[in-house]
């Protein structure tokens, strides 16, 4: 059936004495009966009746529509006034509160600097709101009645611990040794602004009428401190005058602002020009042309997760430190200055290197073509391809061998002291954190972004901070994958031994 051919009538239409329907009605009627007896023909058949029902039903309807209208004008007008009181209401509250406050810290300076609200202040507040407007209207909800019922016997009052931030507040004067500080934050003062102005825009909060926010200069060294010292959110929490939760909050949110801000101005592959200066470096380190960067992977210590376990045991770290270890991944491609130009993290410590390598950024930029002419060089645990660069593994090397893999070393050692200071300078990288598996990539990405500003601004490192790297390399399966690559290996060997740059440990 199609529905377009119906016709639909609206109630007008039915209750109209002009319906085409009727008027068929009267003409049926009309040849029936004859023009004498057509009004009592109607009369007799009941349809005067039904139009009158009609008629009168189409009255009641409009009469209990303008009622309705009228109530719901009046009930919008109620619900205005009622709202209008209560906002009133409570920003009267707010302002007694504020009052209250202000009062409070006037106090604190002059007697023992610590808050607190007595019964008789408490009283007064409760009256005050007590008596305010529509005070029998206004609903402060369950939450925020629990905080600030003041009034006797079980119910709760409001307060607000006092946490000392003298430590912070000394780091942050003027006057604070510089040596101090850069012990504290593994930076200067300056580098230290450097980030802080970087981050503002995106870290700042605005105050509000109950407390002011925490400024961005906390902010960001409450975050850098927990990365540098590795300490524990409580710790972090007395040292800076903040809630655990506070702390544990802000930290995630200002790694993860550094990695939004920072990562794209101080951890990105270089361009072309500046590959041309990192090649040029690495080979008056090796002697070998074409070297875009040198590659290794370490291991993050982490809690056993609740999920997946076997993927991230590190057999490895378990045996040689005789205790069940887990950790995740990060690889990392580093420059002849030990700046980070490339990283992958947070895949499981089960997965060996080259696992991690066909996993990364990496592996894709190389099958795209975008190392060609490049060299990455990295270790044993890494297989020989167009374009990576590993050492020789086999027994009985000749000369010209031996002498590539002395070089290769030396590039290799590169990569492994920037991962080296990397560890020792943010001590969270040395051991199991608090930090939550699914949110550590951030934090480890915030790390390896601020170790590139440390390097950049030329931050030395305390020599007590030295950290031994232990990562034992696996030789994979497949270690040959191009039969290209050996041959430019085998030429690279026989060029360094002909200009008298391999096999010195020979003569």
């Amino acid at each position: 059936m199609d529905i377009s051919s119906f016709a639909f009538h609206s109630p007008e239409d039915y209750y109209s004495i002009t319906n085409p329907w009727f008027e068929e009605l009267f003409n049926q009627k009309h040849k029936k009966g004859g023009d004498g007896n057509e009004e009592e023909e109607l009369k007799k058949s009941g349809y005067g009746d039904i139009l009158a029902s009609l008629l009168l039903l189409e009255e009641e309807a409009k009469q209990e529509e303008a009622h309705w209208i009228t109530e719901s004008q009046h009930e919008k007008a109620l619900f205005e006034s009622n709202h209008k009181r209560k906002v009133e209401a409570m920003n009267e509250f707010y302002g007694q509160l504020q009052q209250h406050y202000s009062e409070a810290n006037h106090l604190d300076g002059l007697s023992t600097g610590k808050r607190s609200w007595n019964s008789a202040s408490a009283s007064a507040l409760v009256a005050t709101l007590a008596t305010a407007p529509g005070n029998d209207k206004v609903d402060l909800g369950d939450g925020m009645s629990q905080g600030v019922t003041m009034a006797t016997g079980q119910q709760k009052r409001l307060w607000v611990k006092d946490r000392s931030q003298d430590w912070w507040d000394r780091c942050n004067n003027q006057d604070f040794p510089e040596e101090e500080f850069r012990k504290a934050f593994r930076m200067s003062k300056s580098t230290f602004g450097l980030i802080c102005t970087e981050l503002e825009p995106v870290v700042m909060k605005r105050n509000t009428m109950l407390r002011d926010a925490i400024p961005v200069r906390q902010r960001v060294a409450a975050c850098i401190w927990r990365l540098a010292t590795g300490e524990p959110l409580r710790l972090v929490s007395k040292r800076f005058g903040l809630g655990i939760s506070t702390c544990h909050k802000l930290v995630l949110e200002v790694c993860s602002a550094i990695n939004t801000v920072l990562m794209p101005k101080f951890l990105q592959w270089p361009d072309e020009e500046k590959m041309k200066g990192i090649k040029e470096e690495f080979e008056s380190i090796s002697g070998i042309p074409n070297i875009g960067g040198s590659l290794y992977t370490t291991h993050v210590p982490i809690i056993a997760p609740k999920v997946n376990v076997a993927a991230y045991f590190n057999r490895r770290h378990t045996e040689r430190n005789q205790k069940t270890s887990y950790s995740i991944t990060v690889q990392g491609v580093v420059d002849g200055e030990g700046i980070f130009r490339d990283v992958c993290i947070g895949w499981p410590g089960s997965m060996p290197g080259d696992q991690v390598l066909e996993k990364s950024a990496l592996f894709q930029r190389a099958n795209k073509g975008g190392l060609k002419d490049v060299w990455i060089v990295g270790n044993s645990g890494y297989p020989l391809m167009d374009w990576l660069l590993v050492p020789y593994t086999h027994h009985n090397l000749t000369w010209a061998q031996h002498g590539f893999n002395e070089k290769i070393g030396e590039v290799q050692n590169v990569a492994k002291e920037a991962f080296a200071r990397l560890k020792g300078r943010w001590a969270c990288l040395q051991k199991r954190t608090e930090v939550k598996l699914q949110e550590l990539p951030t934090v480890l990405g915030a790390c390896c972004v601020l170790h590139n500003i440390c390097e950049m601004n030329n931050e030395e490192m305390d020599p007590e901070l030295q950290f031994e790297l232990f990562d034992d390399e696996m030789i994979p399966g497949n270690n040959l994958r191009s039969s290209n690559a050996v041959l430019a290996r085998d030429n690279i060997a026989h060029n360094l031994l002909h200009h008298g740059l391999g096999g010195t440990s020979f003569h």
